[in-house]
């Protein structure tokens, strides 16, 4: 069935006409796996809601703005994929899945989460990659058992104190943010394994050769002067990364003096033109 098909069917409410979207849902899948990515729905259909020993649903690439509340007896569900949706607000049932570990929400509307997503205590990854985000929300930073967060292409400033109660947390990426300077929690946060501040507006980066368990730092496209020194071992991507120490140090002072050097000379034309 084509996409366009697909797309004047799902809005016709009838169970009938979603039952032709997904097929006749029936049976608990044999791998405890039902997938329902890329149907063009506007509404999850209830049925799919009595499966009790589910593990995944995948959601992913539809037209979903809602969640119905039977969402929540799905008590077993590990995996939950919402991404590329039209969420504006995390529906309530997605916090009352008390085992889920993984949660994708990337490409959607969401500029909140609500306070509730703290009782998702199993949670391990969570995507919210490409929302609205101005804020990094706080709520976040109560998810003790998060290993992975992907928070990339959003619009957030800054990191509150609090991530730092995240001992678990190894790898986080920030990427296509608005940055302006090294998040200073991160250089509390000596269990890092990944970090990503891709695309940002970073001038210049702090050491972070005291981070035992850094592997990954990605900090390409940032107007640095330098890059991070880091430990031994470490893989570094971006400007400098394939530089000794020394080179490193000789060209961030380079470049400082070239910035100095051209502010001086546009002083000095600004003055010269006044003085004609």
């Amino acid at each position: 069935m084509g996409n366009a098909m697909r797309g004047i069917i799902a809005f016709i409410p009838s169970e009938r006409c979603h039952r032709f979207l997904v097929g006749d849902l029936k049976e608990m899948p044999l791998d405890r796996t039902l997938d329902l990515s890329c149907h063009q729905l506007r509404r999850l259909p209830v049925t799919a809601c009595v499966f009790d020993e589910l593990v995944k649903l995948y959601l992913s690439d539809n037209n979903l703005s809602s969640l119905p509340p039977d969402l929540q007896g799905l008590r077993k569900l590990q995996l939950l994929a919402l991404d590329f949706n039209r969420f504006e607000e995390l529906p309530a049932a997605v916090c009352r899945l008390p085992e889920l570990c993984i949660l994708y929400l990337g490409n959607n509307r969401l500029h909140r989460l609500p306070r509730e997503l703290s009782e998702l205590k199993e949670l391990n990854t969570l995507w919210l990659e490409t929302n609205c985000f101005t804020n990094f929300p706080k709520v976040v930073c109560k998810l003790t058992n998060l290993k992975t967060l992907h928070f990339g292409y959003n619009q957030i400033c800054s990191l509150p104190k609090d991530l730092s109660h995240l001992e678990e947390l190894r790898s986080i990426w920030l990427a296509g943010n608005l940055l302006t300077e090294y998040p200073p929690v991160l250089l509390e946060m000596p269990f890092l394994a990944v970090v990503d501040v891709d695309r940002n507006k970073i001038r210049y980066f702090p050491g972070l050769t005291h981070m035992p368990g850094l592997k990954l730092v990605i900090y390409d496209h940032n107007p640095c002067v330098n890059a991070p020194a880091v430990g031994e071992g470490v893989r570094r991507v971006g400007r400098w990364a394939d530089s000794s120490d020394d080179e490193q140090e000789g060209d961030s002072k380079k470049a400082v003096n070239e910035h100095t050097h051209t502010a001086e000379v546009a002083e000095s034309s600004s003055e010269d033109l006044q003085d004609i």
